[in-house]
């Protein structure tokens, strides 16, 4: 359990819609003004957050004569929340510092930035340490309740963090997969892979961890014919060719290369 000044932390969550936390308790934000600027602070606690940048997220293109006046509002409606959440002073939590705000609290209180730590701690394990590295790439994904930032994402930098965090939640996916196909004892789920790699085409390696899931699983053919199926959408929707690492699976499936392990059946059953 977290503490700072004799309070236990708030924890702040933007991995789905925007909540907050304190022990058993939770608490949305039902103004969206609130969640953005308590999202854009979230995304950057300690760091100072400038007027501006707050002004054109909350306001853009329709920037309104007293926006400064609106943006202080906002944040006053925010300190008031935070008080009721944790007892302790609004402008504690999130003091003004020269042109801008600063939320004040740990780093890891935010979900997301557990998330990112632990996605770079499981890639980094992968290849030396697969059991561990699918521990903790389980948990890191098991952070997430929906799409990041969801309640937030009208604005131009919510929007850019999210497409960020949900790359990477992607490619820690592709790890734990890289490392449960490593293992050789976890369950792979190849539908929820095969919906991915048909809905992400131009990521390539989730067509090749298809690939290789279904070869282990002993079915060689629908193996070969995700590499023709993912050939046709990247032709198709992007105008491109398989790149050589999708092409050296699919040749060394056809060769039955010892490289990519003996098939068996170890996955989840397919749909």
């Amino acid at each position: 359990m977290r503490h700072t000044r004799g309070y236990e932390t708030v924890e702040i969550h933007i991995l789905g819609s925007l909540s907050l936390t304190q022990g058993p308790q939770q608490w949305g934000v039902a103004s969206k003004r609130v969640s953005a600027v308590l999202a854009l602070l979230a995304l950057s606690p300690g760091q100072p957050v400038p007027f501006d940048q707050l002004v054109d997220e909350l306001w853009g293109d329709g920037r309104i004569a007293n926006a400064k006046n609106a943006l202080q509002a906002t944040v006053t409606r925010l300190r008031k929340l935070l008080v009721s959440v944790t007892g302790r002073q609004g402008s504690d939590l999130i003091q003004t510092v020269g042109g801008g705000y600063v939320l004040h609290v740990p780093k890891e209180s935010v979900d997301a930035h557990r998330f990112l730590a632990l996605a770079d701690r499981g890639a980094a394990l992968v290849g030396a340490d697969a059991p561990r590295a699918v521990e903790v790439l389980e948990q890191g994904l098991g952070m997430w309740r929906g799409a990041a930032l969801m309640d937030v994402s009208e604005g131009f930098r919510c929007r850019t963090e999210a497409a960020h965090l949900d790359e990477r939640r992607l490619t820690a996916y592709e790890d734990l997969v890289t490392a449960k196909l490593a293992v050789g004892l976890e369950r792979v789920s190849v539908p929820e892979l095969r919906q991915l790699a048909a809905e992400h085409p131009g990521r390539e390696r989730l067509s090749e961890l298809l690939m290789l899931a279904l070869y282990r699983d002993g079915r060689q053919t629908e193996a070969l014919e995700v590499f023709h199926d993912a050939r046709r959408r990247l032709a198709d929707d992007l105008g491109l060719e398989p790149g050589r690492s999708l092409h050296e699976i699919y040749q060394a499936i056809l060769k039955q290369d010892d490289a990519l392990g003996r098939p068996r059946r170890f996955l989840a059953p397919a749909a």
